[in-house]
């Protein structure tokens, strides 16, 4: 007969450890996130002590001006040395007469002229006299 021939017997296979990317990604990830927990708990504590340092400071200050504001008795006056009031050292003020004329330079041309003056003033051109043949004062006559 025929026997069967068993096959030699292998050894076991040992499975090699695997370093995989996103196993060294995941510890980097949990290292980063407690920095960043860590972080925000030092800053929410700066800010808790900063606004309990504010508040100290308030209350001093508010007590402070509770203090300073309280209306307190003013002393007598001393009766004994009346006040007498002193002559000025300073002189007296010169009075001066005011300018009412108005500078040459601020005034109007045609406010210049007196009303003499303005009897003699014709439009140079005749077709400018309108109706009547009368002219009209502008400028002077040459």
């Amino acid at each position: 007969m025929w026997r069967l021939i068993k096959p030699p017997v292998k050894k076991n296979t040992i499975p090699i450890d695997l370093k995989l990317h996103n196993d060294i990604r995941a510890v980097e990830r949990a290292r980063f996130a407690h920095q960043v927990a860590e972080k925000r708990r030092l800053i929410k504590q700066y800010k808790m002590e900063r606004e309990r340092q504010q508040k100290l400071e308030e209350q001093e200050e508010i007590k402070r001006l509770r203090k300073e504001l309280i209306p307190k008795a003013q002393l007598m006056p001393y009766f004994d040395r009346p006040f007498v009031p002193r002559r000025s050292e300073k002189q007296p003020t010169v009075p001066r007469e005011p300018k009412f004329c108005i500078p040459r330079h601020k005034t109007i041309r045609c406010c210049r002229m007196s009303c003499n003056d303005m009897s003699g003033l014709t439009h140079p051109h005749p077709s400018h006299s309108g109706s009547g043949g009368r002219a009209r004062p502008l400028h002077r006559n040459p």
